[in-house]
């Protein structure tokens, strides 16, 4: 039977992940099918806005393993807007350094990196937005990306952490 300490740590551990959740938003990842990223399959996430006075922090997730072959990924990050008008921008992710270590947190052979793709950024509508992020590399398919996704959190909690 756990002790009185043990209980309490573990409650205290649990408010504390379920303060910093309260942050986000939104996220969402998606696993890459075999590692190997299509340039036809392109990622499409749903975000639900509810607050244009609000300013939030937007960020792109990749997941990548050791043997990817390059120090960077560009991709293409396809918006849409509740009122359906469109905007697209090429993002240059950086994710190893000049000297070919890895940038982000590593856990064995496998590398999440959280780039900031938008600082205080104003939505100007309320409602449903649409991101498609499509890798836009030479090769085709980009071999051992793992994972890719979006996180939307609140600029003014992510300030106060």
């Amino acid at each position: 039977m756990p002790s009185l300490f043990s209980r309490l740590l573990f409650a205290v551990a649990l408010l504390l992940l379920a303060s910093c959740d309260r942050n986000v938003l939104f996220e969402e990842n998606v696993r890459i099918p075999d590692n190997r990223w299509d340039a036809a399959n392109v990622i499409k996430l749903e975000a639900e806005i509810p607050d244009t006075a609000q300013r939030y922090n937007v960020y792109v997730n990749i997941r990548n393993a050791g043997g990817y072959p390059f120090s960077n990924i560009f991709l293409f990050l396809n918006t849409t807007l509740p009122d359906g008008k469109r905007s697209r921008d090429t993002l240059e992710v950086m994710l190893a350094d000049d000297k070919g270590q890895w940038l982000g947190d590593g856990m064995g052979d496998i590398w999440d990196n959280r780039v900031l793709f938008r600082q205080q950024m104003h939505f100007p509508q309320s409602g449903r937005y649409t991101f498609e992020l499509e890798q836009a590399m030479r090769q085709n398919p980009l071999p051992q990306i793992m994972d890719v996704g979006l996180r939307i959190e609140r600029a003014d909690a992510a300030a106060a952490r």
